[in-house]
Formats: C-alpha cells, structure tokens, sequence
C-alpha cells in the first residue's frame, strides 16, 4: 500500500500526522529516508519513524525449480506430492507459485513471496514469452508455423489465441513461444492438428532461463540480475 496510508493505519497516526512525519523526514523505508507519502510499502518493506521500528518486513524470496513430471503445481494436495515438498527452505507456507504447469509438464518453475513481481513475469498484460519444447506423436508441418502466428479460435472460451511464434526442430519435435496462459493451450493448438503433445517442457518465462545446471528436481535462489529482469 501506499506509505501514508501505511502510516494513517497506525493506531496513533492521523493522515495529518503521517503528512507531517513526511514532510519532516523521520520516515524511513528499508533504510532511506521518504518524504513521498506514494511510495510503496510492501510486506517486505522495513519502515522506521525516528528509532521506532513499525514494520520488520521480511526478506523477498525467489526460486528457480527444475520442476519433474508427477509433481503437482500446488501448495498442497491430497494425492500427489507438490512442487513446495521439493524445497528445503523455512517458512514454506509464505511461497507461492509463479506459472503453474501440468502434472506431466516438466521444467521451468518460479516459486516466490513477492506477489508483486511475479504478477509481473506472469500475468497476461506483460506479454512476457513463455517457450516450451513440444514433442508430438505425429510430425509438425509448416502450416503449423502461419496457424500459429494468425492465432487459433478457442469456441469454449470465444477468443483468439494471440499470435505465437513456432520453430520446427526435427519432425516431431517444435520449439513454442506463447505470449499469454490459456487453459492446457499448447496440447489444445497442437490439438487443431489432431496432433497430441506426447512431452512438454518449459524452458524459458521472460527473462529468465532454465539453468541446465539443474538436475529434475532440484532448484536454486535466483540471482539479483535475474530478479530486477523481470
């Protein structure tokens, strides 16, 4: 929320009052001092009025899973084990999940407690590519490419697919860039054809890239170049 509201929320601060401490720059945010009271205070935020600590924060945490087939996108579940059981971190409760992916789909997984930035990286509006490698039972022709590209019609959801970018890398095998997250979208575009989705697997989200490094199963902290990207 914006921080003179996070202040004026205090039991003893008025909007008056938080004005006030503004203007006289006894607030500080996660060290600096503010004097503009739209600037944001997340849950993460440490923010001190003169040596009075008002809110802790907590530290942002950002995770990178090489996520296997069978694990569930989920916080919890009660018949499959969750991407969160894969993690050896504290407070596992405060993550959540940034790109859910199919039980069977392998690969990229961002786990975080920054819902802000992760709003960020998935969300449709951002138009952050999302590419998977696709392996199909039947081979992929080229007409698959300008289908793709012109968008596919959803009858269920009344809505064109927005244009996506394929790139054939042997007979069954494609790379696919999306630009938006509908319900099992690569299966029902390879569907058009009549062609099933034999493996998916993501490799990229945005700015971010599957470490190879990786094995399946295992993750890693996400660097700060790789956090202020997205």
């Amino acid at each position: 929320m914006r921080l003179d509201r996070f202040l004026s929320n205090q039991p003893r601060f008025s909007r008056l009052d938080a004005r006030q401490l503004l203007a006289s720059g006894r607030v500080r945010v996660d060290g600096q001092v503010s004097r503009d009271g739209r600037d944001e205070v997340r849950a993460f935020s440490r923010v001190e009025v003169d040596d009075e600590l008002l809110q802790a924060g907590k530290p942002a945490r950002y995770f990178m899973l090489h996520k296997p087939a069978g694990v569930v996108s989920a916080t919890q579940h009660p018949e499959h084990r969750t991407v969160l059981d894969l993690l050896d971190e504290p407070d596992i409760q405060d993550l959540h999940i940034g790109g859910r992916l199919d039980l069977t789909t392998t690969g990229l997984l961002i786990i975080t407690n920054d819902g802000l930035w992760s709003r960020r990286l998935t969300e449709p509006r951002s138009r952050l590519g999302k590419t998977y490698r696709v392996e199909t039972e039947q081979p992929i022709g080229n007409e698959y490419i300008d289908a793709f590209a012109r968008g596919l019609y959803f009858a269920y959801e009344d809505l064109t697919t927005l244009p996506a970018e394929l790139e054939i890398l042997d007979s069954h095998t494609a790379r696919l860039t999306l630009h938006e997250g509908r319900y099992h979208q690569v299966k029902r575009m390879f569907g058009h054809f009549n062609n099933k989705v034999l493996r998916l697997h993501r490799e990229r989200m945005g700015p971010l890239v599957l470490d190879p490094a990786l094995a399946v199963g295992q993750y890693r902290s996400l660097s700060e170049s790789e956090i202020t990207q997205v």
